[in-house]
């Protein structure tokens, strides 16, 4: 297999007026760019979303959690398991994660020390390390039960079968660097292609039992809002995400189909900061996903000088994105070995920018079945 292919996917998605993702202020979250005041969502909150996203496509069984709770999930599990009761099982999940220093949290007994991202699946597989001996075990005292223990591979349980999730995202530890997991994932703070202003929603609330006459509101406040069109950007080390899921010939087909989830899910979510406030569920005007060899390319200095329009934003975006991706073609040589590319209709000039640069539009769905395809062939020959 070539050592490397990288998926970039580069998205216009113009949202309005919202507060999808805010700082500790309740303010819209922003950044400098280019002199200019942005609008910005965190990779963070866009990771979310696509993870949620994602989930609601998959069985429960290969779901994944990030949680302080991973205790008191697998006690759960063990409790059903081993017929054990609720201070047994807890007891016997404490003492299975001992190992791995995964111990609880000195604020919450029922928590650990820190967030811990996993598979349902590996949690039923290191509840099997102790299959049918739940009883047995626990008449040991707890110096003993952790002898007993010593020998078990719970850390390798949690680090086969990664659910998608973790395969994509990956897992830090910061005290078992044995769990770490290699992010196949990166996601870029999504700006608007243009400056802007925080406005603000005075509202009122009035009290539906007040009697005639009465006057007033119920309750008042503020929500701060921007609207924009945003640049998002992510791109996937497709090499890591086999690795990840297996590296083996039989989880190709897996990484294909991961390729096409992860997309599907990352360019259709939105997180979900004040949506009933504001309903900014939109779909992007333009997907540009190219497959690169050389490295991946971020095309946000397109925008480095703020648009400046009255007439629409996202037209004027995809001509300037169109405009870098070409500038960096001819400047430094560098262009994708297969671009596919879902887009609006637009105004003759844009239109023809990115049938230049990228090639005619297609259904998003043609655009997913065909990294699938391509992914998959890669995998399997080496070529695109």
């Amino acid at each position: 297999m070539p050592p490397r292919l990288y998926l970039d996917l580069h998205i216009l998605q113009s949202v309005p007026p919202s507060n999808l993702n805010r700082d500790d202020a309740g303010t819209p979250k922003h950044a400098l760019f280019g002199g200019a005041r942005r609008a910005r969502v965190s990779s963070q909150a866009w990771k979310r979303a696509t993870r949620k996203a994602w989930a609601q496509e998959q069985p429960k069984a290969d779901h994944a959690t990030r949680t302080k709770r991973i205790a008191s999930l697998l006690a759960d599990t063990l409790k059903e398991s081993e017929d054990l009761s609720d201070t047994d099982a807890a007891r016997l999940a404490t003492a299975l994660l001992a190992p791995l220093g995964i111990t609880p949290s000195q604020k919450k007994e029922e928590e650990t020390a820190y967030l811990l991202f996993f598979g349902h699946r590996q949690l039923q597989g290191i509840a099997q390390l102790v299959q049918g001996r739940g009883q047995e075990l626990l008449q040991f005292d707890d110096a003993d039960l952790a002898k007993e223990l010593a020998d078990l591979k719970v850390d390798e349980e949690l680090m086969q079968s990664h659910p998608l999730e973790v395969a994509l995202f990956g897992r830090m530890v910061a005290n078992r660097a044995a769990l770490n997991v290699d992010a196949s994932v990166q996601v870029a703070h999504a700006l608007s292609t243009h400056a802007v202003e925080t406005e603000f929603d005075y509202y009122t609330a009035v009290d539906d039992e007040n009697e005639r006459g009465e006057t007033g509101a119920g309750m008042i406040g503020t929500v701060e809002f921007n609207s924009s069109t945003l640049y998002r950007y992510a791109t996937v080390n497709i090499p890591y995400l086999h690795s990840n899921l297996g590296g083996t010939s039989d989880t190709q087909q897996a990484t294909a189909e991961a390729v096409e989830g992860f997309t599907t899910a990352f360019v259709k979510s939105m997180p979900t900061g004040h949506q009933n406030s504001f309903a900014h569920r939109t779909l992007p005007h333009l997907v540009i996903a190219a497959l690169r060899t050389d490295q991946p390319i971020n095309l946000v200095s397109a925008f480095e000088k703020p648009l400046h329009t009255r007439t629409g934003a996202a037209e004027k975006s995809a001509e300037l994105l169109a405009g870098e991706a070409q500038a960096i073609k001819e400047t430094w040589g560098s262009a994708p070995e297969r671009v596919f590319a879902t887009y609006s209709p637009m105004s003759e000039g844009p239109t023809r920018a990115l049938t230049e640069v990228f090639g005619a539009s297609t259904s998003f769905p043609q655009l997913t079945s065909g990294l699938r395809e391509s992914t998959l062939t890669w995998l399997r020959d080496g070529t695109l």
